[in-house]
C-alpha cells in the first residue's frame, strides 16, 4: 500500500511540475517564434497570463497529491502506534506543508513562479524516505502533548520553508529590477540575456505583494516556532523531568528563533527591508534547517546513530 502512495504522490507532483514548466516554456518560446519585439517586463505576455494563477483542474490535482502525500506521511511516520522519523521524513513533511501553503496562497495570488519551484522539490522530497528509512523509533508517540508538539513544529517549519522560497524569488526579482534600472547594456541583458528566467519572474506578483506575503509567513511561523519550543520544554519535563537540554538541535532551534525574532522586531521598528532583510531570512532558515534536518542527516547517514 505504501509503495502505491509513493508512486501516486510522486506522479501527481511530478506531472504537475512538468506540465507547469512545459506551459511556461511554450509561453516563453512562442513570442520568439512569432518574432514579437521585446517589451518591458511589467507588460510582457507571461505576466498577463499569470493573472489567472493556477487552473481549477491543476488545483484539484494538487489537492489530491496533498491528500495522498499526507496519508503516506501518516502511514510511514506512525506505524503501529509507534513513530519512525528521520531527516528524509522531515524534508518530506516540510515540503508537503510548503506545497499545501502554496495551494492556499494560489486562491488569492498568482504565484505560478513559486509553483514551478515548490512542486519539483515536493516530488523529490516525497521519495526520500524510500532511500533513507529513519533510525529513531519513538514509543511515546501516542502521547497527546507530543502529537501537539510534532504538529505545531511541522507547520512552523513548513511556513518557514515556503518563506525561504519567497525570499529567494524576491532576491532574483530585485536583482533583475536593479539591472533594468541600469544602463542600456544592462537593461538589454536583463531583458534578453536570460529569457526563461525573466519570463519566470514575470509570473510573480509585484515585489511589494511578495514582501507582504513573506512577512505574514514569517510572523505566523515565528508564533508557531515559539509554541514549538514551549511545548518541547513541557514535553521534555513530562518524559525525563528536565525542562531544557542544550544539544545541537535545541541550540540551532533557539538561534533561529532569536534571528527570526530580531528580523520581525527590526521590521516593525525601522521598516527593515531589501536585500539585507532577505538574506537574513535565508540565514535564519538555514539555522532552523540545521536544527530540524541537518543534525538528523549527520547522525543517521554519516554517523549511523539515532537522534532524538
Amino acid at each position: 500500500m505504501d509503495i502505491v502512495l509513493y508512486a501516486l504522490t510522486a506522479l501527481l507532483y511530478g506531472g504537475l511540475a512538468v506540465a507547469g514548466w512545459r506551459s511556461h516554456r511554450h509561453a516563453t518560446v512562442r513570442p520568439m517564434l512569432e518574432s514579437v519585439p521585446p517589451v518591458p517586463a511589467a507588460t510582457s505576455a507571461p505576466a498577463a497570463s499569470a493573472a489567472s494563477g493556477m487552473s481549477t483542474p491543476g488545483r484539484a490535482l494538487l489537492f489530491v497529491a496533498l491528500l495522498a502525500h499526507g496519508v503516506l506521511l501518516h502511514a510511514t511516520i506512525f506505524p503501529q502506534n509507534a513513530m519512525v522519523f528521520g531527516f528524509a521524513f522531515a524534508l518530506s513533511a516540510m515540503f508537503w506543508l510548503g506545497a499545501g501553503i502554496y495551494w492556499i496562497e494560489s486562491f488569492f495570488f498568482p504565484l505560478d513562479g513559486l509553483r514551478l519551484l515548490v512542486l519539483p522539490l515536493a516530488c523529490i522530497a516525497s521519495l526520500l524516505p524510500l532511500a533513507f528509512n529513519g533510525v529513531r523509533v519513538l514509543p511515546y508517540s501516542a502521547a497527546p502533548l507530543f502529537k501537539l508538539h510534532f504538529l505545531i513544529a511541522n507547520i512552523a517549519y513548513g511556513l518557514f520553508a515556503i518563506a525561504a522560497l519567497h525570499a529567494i524569488l524576491m532576491l532574483l526579482v530585485e536583482r533583475r529590477l536593479h539591472a533594468m534600472r541600469g544602463g542600456v547594456a544592462q537593461r538589454h541583458a536583463a531583458a534578453a540575456g536570460n529569457g526563461w528566467l525573466s519570463s519566470w519572474l514575470d509570473t510573480l506578483p509585484p515585489l511589494l505583494t511578495l514582501e507582504k506575503l513573506l512577512f505574514r509567513l514569517i510572523g505566523a511561523g515565528f508564533v508557531l516556532l515559539t509554541l514549538t519550543l514551549l511545548s518541547g520544554i513541557l514535553f521534555s519535563e513530562q518524559l525525563v523531568d528536565r525542562a531544557l537540554r542544550l544539544d545541537h538541535k535545541t541550540v540551532f532551534a533557539i538561534l533561529s528563533w532569536v534571528m527570526f525574532g530580531a528580523l520581525l522586531t527590526a521590521r516593525k521598528v525601522s521598516g527593515w527591508r531589501g536585500r539585507a532583510a532577505l538574506r537574513w531570512v535565508l540565514a535564519s532558515f538555514v539555522a532552523l534547517l540545521l536544527a530540524y534536518v541537518g543534525s538528523r542527516f549527520v547522525f543517521e547517514v554519516l554517523l549511523h546513530r539515532a537522534v532524538v
